[in-house]
């Protein structure tokens, strides 16, 4: 953990290690003092943390929420694309490699491009379970686990609502992103000594 530390500080990232999932929100809480607007990527880690919960309790917070009850995708979009220009942009990873390198994929992009360039910070979560070898390993990663249960967990959801399983690997990991740095201080990750996610 130390060698990888290194190597992500190095490539400009802050990195910060935790026990479990209540020392990663109580960490979490920390980063939304300063900020005004917050977006999301799809992220079942920050879910599991309980810091989507405690996001979308703050009255004082502009926040950016496609997942909210009721709206029709033009909005899901919409609020998407807002989430790109937040002061903070809050989602998981799906893979870390012992080098320093992110490597994540994604549908429809928001996530990804956030990742890359627009929100003034991002606060990454994952599990210790993200950790690879190598960036050949991270892809493979994505492509056997992480892809195939979100793709099982999506479809559950929508026949639960009535709705299509029309979830696949075609376009729930069609765009990728390997980030192997970024400006100092943007890029926050908390990794927790647990499993979490896929």
């Amino acid at each position: 953990m130390k060698k990888l530390k290194e190597n992500l500080e190095n490539n400009g990232f802050s990195v910060y290690f935790v026990k479990n999932a209540e020392e990663a929100l109580l960490l979490s809480k920390k980063f939304l003092e300063d900020v005004k607007s917050i977006g999301f990527g799809g992220s079942t880690s920050v879910a599991q943390i309980g810091l989507l919960d405690y996001i979308l309790r703050q009255k004082d917070l502009k926040v950016f929420n496609q997942y909210e009850n009721g709206i029709d995708m033009q909005e899901n979009i919409k609020r998407r694309r807002e989430g790109l220009l937040s002061d903070l942009y809050v989602t998981g990873c799906n893979a870390i490699t012992q080098n320093g390198e992110l490597v994540n994929a994604d549908g429809s992009g928001n996530r990804v491009a956030a990742q890359i360039f627009g929100p003034k910070k991002v606060l990454l979560i994952a599990g210790i379970n993200k950790i690879v070898p190598t960036l050949k390993d991270g892809f493979e990663r994505i492509m056997n686990i992480a892809a195939v249960k979100n793709i099982n967990r999506m479809n559950a959801k929508a026949s639960e609502m009535g709705k299509e399983a029309k979830y696949n690997l075609e376009n729930i990991a069609n765009k990728f992103a390997y980030i192997n740095g970024d400006e100092k201080g943007r890029t926050h990750i908390i990794i927790v000594n647990e499993e979490l996610g896929f």
